[in-house]
């Protein structure tokens, strides 16, 4: 009996011996961890980009969804109302802006057409009037000379050299010119006052030339009226596109946070879609086991929910910073006194063999072997 019991003994002691030279050599050979989980880059929360009241939600919890696929509305009756009016404000605007174009237009031709007649008509009284005056020299000549022969006709009639007849007519010539030149002069007078008007006529003409820019300002006070309103128009438009929630990804509504004809606010979130398809895992590694874990290194994945099963996988890279590195509560090392701990890194790794039934959120064990 003490022989059987020795040899049990031993048996005991080598399979022992055994089991932990297996555990130690595969956790020397291996990194474990089973602060493991799985993870996806396509767990996304959807929400509008306005706030209003929600008109419709299409899709519930675990309904499968297509990239590009309508998800949700939001009521956008305020913001069409919106829109109607500014529609409206603009073309109001264009109205009047093509109705100050048309006129500009209009005076410009017609300011065109009497200045030009104006200057026409100026240098055709200035030839009139230099002729006029010319005129009226010659003839202020011709009676210097009638005057000096009424003179001399006048003293032959009185010493009775010449007949009484012919000084009338001289002297009837002499008042005829004399009442010639006069006549001449009033009508000189007339063309100048006719050349003044003209003059003034072409300087209104310049003022109301004038006037054209006040158009052009503001013909270009409208446009910009109208560029802003355009711009509103823009925003509007916007808004009524942000109204409806699109589908980033093919997967599935993994959570329904409101419920139709509930009023939320910009940036709510409405609902969470994930592909179930895009998983990896992500494994908080000590520091103490980190070394000689490398990309590209082999894994063995066991899932807590599925302890029967192995999945293959791949270290795609390791994070360059320990978690406690992002902690929102840095510790305070400043008085030199601390309690060491041990940091952790995250370790990505690629599912090699992923199944349908894999969920983000789940628990697993990881051994990754080590390059030597």
């Amino acid at each position: 009996m003490k022989k059987v019991g020795s040899i049990v003994l031993i048996l005991l002691i080598i399979i022992f011996s055994y089991i932990a030279f297996n555990y130690i050599n595969y956790r020397t050979k291996n990194a474990v961890s089973d602060a493991a989980f799985i993870k996806t880059d396509s767990l996304l929360t959807l929400s509008f980009k306005v706030g209003g009241k929600i008109r419709n939600i299409f899709k519930n919890e675990g309904d499968k969804i297509k990239k590009g696929e309508l998800l949700a509305l939001l009521d956008d009756k305020d913001f069409n109302l919106s829109l109607q009016k500014v529609q409206k404000d603009i073309d109001s605007l264009k109205a009047k802006k093509d109705a100050l174009k048309l006129q500009r237009e209009r005076s410009k031709k017609e300011l065109e057409i009497n200045i030009a007649l104006a200057k026409d008509n100026q240098k055709y009284l200035q030839k009139k009037i230099e002729s006029f005056k010319d005129k009226i020299s010659s003839n202020e000549a011709k009676l210097n000379k009638l005057k000096r022969d009424e003179k001399r006709y006048k003293n032959l009639l009185q010493k009775n050299l010449i007949s009484k007849e012919s000084y009338e007519n001289i002297k009837t010539n002499l008042n005829s010119l004399k009442d010639m030149i006069d006549a001449q002069k009033k009508e000189l007078k007339s063309l100048y006052i006719k050349l003044d008007s003209s003059k003034k006529e072409i300087k209104l003409s310049q003022i109301k030339k004038d006037l054209l820019l006040e158009l052009d300002k503001n013909i270009d006070s409208l446009k910009e009226k109208i560029e802003a309103l355009k711009k509103t128009k823009q925003e509007l438009l916007n808004k009524i596109s942000y109204c409806r929630l699109y589908s980033p990804i093919d997967g599935v509504v993994a959570k329904k946070f409101v419920n139709e004809k509930s009023v939320v606010k910009k940036g709510y979130p409405i609902l969470s879609v994930v592909n179930p398809k895009d998983l990896h895992i992500e494994v908080l590694l000590s520091e103490k086991k980190i070394e000689g874990v490398k990309p590209k290194n082999s894994v063995k994945i066991k899932v807590d929910a599925f302890p029967n099963r192995t999945y293959k996988g791949e270290v795609e890279k390791i994070l360059p910073a320990s978690a406690a590195t992002f902690s929102l509560v840095p510790r305070d090392i400043a008085s030199g006194e601390f309690t060491k701990l041990d940091q952790r890194f995250i370790v990505r790794i690629k599912i090699l063999n992923p199944t349908k039934d894999l969920r983000v959120g789940m628990g697993a064990t990881v051994a990754i072997s080590k390059s030597r």
